[in-house]
C-alpha cells in the first residue's frame, strides 16, 4: 500500500471500531476459565534470554510470574504461593518436546511458634491478624510472624520420574531458601529494594561447575499491554499514529487518529504487582545435545483430588492427593488468550507440548485475523473505494505462525528435532543484546536477542504477535540492517503486513533493572501515590 491507503485504511478503523472486536487479553493473565478460579497457580509470563546483565553472558535467566493482578496494598494475608502446588520451569534441549531438565519450586508457609505473633491481653496470650507487628529487614526478623520457604530441585528427564536432585544455596549451604514479604508499605520495609536483595542467593547447581543465581519473592508487573479498553470494543484505533516521541515506536506512515504510545494506556505497569520465580543457569548446563536451541515452557501442577475440610486449619484447609495434574501452562505469549478456543482453553492448560498437534489447526488456520477482516473490510473498502477481498493473510497453512509457535524460525532459533510444539526457543549462540541497544520489537526491530527468541522482559510482545498475526513475517524482516526474506509466505498473500499494529501500551526496557533478577522492585502498599516520598 502506499501513504495514502495506509491514512486511508486508519480513518476507516477509526469508524470500524464501532463494530468492536476483541483481540487480546494479558499474556496469560486468567486466560482459561478454569485458572480464574486458581489465582495462586496462575502462570502469567514466562522469560527466556541470554542475562544481558554485565559480566554474564554466559548465562541464560528464565522466569516464570505467577499470581495476576495483585495490587500493592492487597493485604492483610498479601500473595504467599500455594504449599500444594508444583511450580516448574522445564527445558526441552534436544528437540523432542520433552523436558530433559526441569526445575521446581515447592513453597512452604509456617506460623512462628505455630501460632505467630502473640500479644498478651488481659491474660490471654492471643495471635494477632497481621503478618508481622513491627518493621521487618531479614528473613528472621523478629517481628514477623508468618515466614515463607521454599526448595529447588533439579529434575532430569521425566518431570514426575526422572533423576531429582536438590539445588543448594552456594555461599550459606542449605537447600531451603526464604521468599521476602510482599512490599507491604515502607513503615512495614523501610527499603525494599535493599530488604528483597537479600534474597537473591547464589546456587551450586547438580552437574554444573559453575554456580547460578534464584529469586523468588514479589516484583513489579512489566507486561506491556493496554487491557481495558480491548475489552470495550476495541476503543482506540490500533495502528501507530503520528506524533510519536518514542524512537523505536515511530513509522514511516502514520495514521492520523491512530493510538501512541502512553503510560495512561498501561493496565499492569506502574499498578500491579507479580510474583516472580527466576533462576539464571550457565548456558553449558542447559544446551544438552541439541544443536544450542533451548525450548522453555512453566507449568504449575495440583494433587489430583480436594477434599475440603469442615474443621480448617491454618496448615491445612483441605486434604489433598493423587497424582499432580497440570493446571497452568506458559510458553510463548497469548496463545491461549487469541490462539486457542474459548472451548479449549483448560485442555491447552493441562496438555503437555507433545500434544499440541491435536491443536495445531488453531495456529494454521487462526481466527484472530478473520475477526479483523469482518470487521474492517467493509468500511475499509467503503472508504478507499477499493476492493480488498481479504485484509487478512491468505497463505493457509499459515507456516509463518507455525514457525513462529510450533517449530522455531529456520537460521534463528529452530532445533535440529521439530514436532511442532509451543514453547520459547531461545537460541543460545545468540550474543545478548546489552540493555541500551535493545529493540522493543526484538527479532522485526532487528534485534537478534529478542522476541520471538526466547523472550526478554522489555520486548512488547503485544505489538509484536499482532503484527505477526496478521503477516509481518510475510514481508522481508531486517537481519543486521539487510531486509531478508524468510520465505514462510508472500507479500501478496499478507496485504496489511507492513501495518504498525500496537495497543499503545509501550515497554521501556530501560525502566527495568540491568541486572538479576530484572524485573524490578514491587509497587508498595502505602504510602500513595508511589511518587510519595
Amino acid at each position: 500500500m502506499c501513504y495514502k491507503t495506509f491514512v486511508l485504511l486508519g480513518t476507516a478503523l477509526t469508524s470500524a471500531t464501532l463494530l468492536g472486536f476483541s483481540p487480546v487479553s494479558a499474556s496469560s493473565h486468567r486466560e482459561a476459565p478454569g485458572i480464574t478460579k486458581m489465582p495462586k497457580v496462575d502462570n502469567t509470563d514466562t522469560y527466556a534470554f541470554r542475562s544481558y546483565e554485565p559480566g554474564r553472558a554466559d548465562f541464560v535467566t528464565l522466569i516464570a510470574n505467577f499470581q495476576p493482578l495483585q495490587s500493592p496494598g492487597g493485604g492483610p494475608n498479601y500473595f504467599t504461593m500455594d504449599p500444594d502446588a508444583l511450580y516448574e520451569i522445564h527445558i526441552d534441549n534436544n528437540g523432542d518436546a520433552v523436558e530433559d531438565l526441569t526445575y521446581q519450586f515447592k513453597f512452604s508457609n509456617t506460623l512462628v511458634n505455630d501460632r505467630g505473633i502473640t500479644l498478651n491481653i488481659g491474660g490471654r496470650d492471643l495471635p494477632i491478624a497481621l503478618r508481622a507487628i513491627g518493621p521487618v529487614s531479614s528473613a528472621t526478623d523478629p517481628d514477623l510472624g508468618e515466614r515463607e520457604t521454599y526448595t529447588l530441585t533439579q529434575i532430569t528427564g521425566d518431570r514426575r520420574t526422572g533423576a531429582r536432585a536438590p539445588v543448594a544455596n552456594a555461599s550459606g549451604g542449605g537447600t531451603t531458601f526464604a521468599k521476602p514479604l510482599d512490599n507491604v508499605g515502607n513503615k512495614t520495609l523501610a527499603d525494599y529494594p535493599a530488604y528483597a536483595k537479600q534474597f537473591i542467593f547464589p546456587i551450586t547447581i547438580p552437574a554444573c561447575s559453575v554456580p547460578g543465581k534464584v529469586f523468588a519473592g514479589q516484583r513489579a508487573e512489566y507486561f506491556a499491554v493496554n487491557l481495558g479498553p480491548i475489552f470495550d470494543l476495541v476503543n482506540f484505533v490500533p495502528i501507530q499514529g503520528a506524533g510519536e516521541t518514542l524512537p523505536q515506536y515511530q513509522t514511516a506512515s502514520p495514521f492520523p487518529g491512530g493510538i501512541t504510545q502512553s503510560q495512561d494506556n498501561q493496565e499492569l505497569i506502574g499498578k500491579k504487582n507479580v510474583t516472580t520465580l527466576a533462576i539464571e543457569v550457565p548456558i553449558a548446563c542447559l544446551r544438552g545435545t541439541g544443536n544450542g536451541t533451548i525450548g522453555v515452557w512453566s507449568t504449575a501442577s495440583l494433587p489430583q483430588a480436594r477434599l475440603l475440610r469442615p474443621n480448617p486449619t491454618f496448615a491445612s484447609t483441605a486434604l489433598q492427593g493423587g497424582a499432580f495434574v497440570q493446571v497452568s501452562r506458559l510458553g510463548m505469549p497469548l496463545v491461549n488468550e487469541v490462539v486457542i478456543g474459548l472451548p479449549q482453553k483448560d485442555l491447552f492448560n493441562a496438555a503437555e507440548p507433545t500434544q499440541d498437534s491435536a491443536l495445531a489447526e488453531y495456529v494454521t488456520n487462526p481466527t484472530f485475523p478473520a475477526i479483523l477482516n469482518a470487521l474492517f473490510r467493509g468500511p475499509v473498502n467503503q472508504t478507499l473505494g477499493t476492493n480488498f477481498a481479504d485484509l487478512a493473510p491468505s497463505n493457509f497453512p499459515r507456516e509463518d505462525l507455525v514457525a513462529t509457535f510450533l517449530t522455531g524460525i529456520t537460521s534463528l532459533n529452530r532445533m535440529t528435532t521439530v514436532p511442532p510444539s509451543e514453547m520459547l526457543r531461545l537460541n543460545t549462540g545468540i550474543a545478548p543484546t546489552p540493555q541500551a541497544t535493545q529493540h522493543t520489537l526484538g527479532v522485526a526491530g532487528d534485534d537478534l536477542a529478542g522476541f520471538p527468541n526466547g523472550r526478554r522482559p522489555g520486548d512488547d510482545v503485544v505489538d509484536i504477535v499482532l503484527r505477526v498475526a496478521m503477516g509481518r513475517l510475510c514481508h522481508p524482516v531486517p537481519i543486521a540492517g539487510t531486509p531478508t526474506n524468510l520465505g514462510l509466505c508472500s507479500p501478496a498473500q499478507a496485504p496489511t503486513g507492513l501495518v504498525a499494529f500496537t495497543d499503545g501500551a509501550p515497554s521501556r526496557v530501560t525502566n527495568i533493572l540491568n541486572e538479576f533478577p530484572y524485573l524490578t522492585p514491587p509497587l508498595r502498599g502505602a504510602p500513595r501515590p508511589q511518587t510519595q516520598p
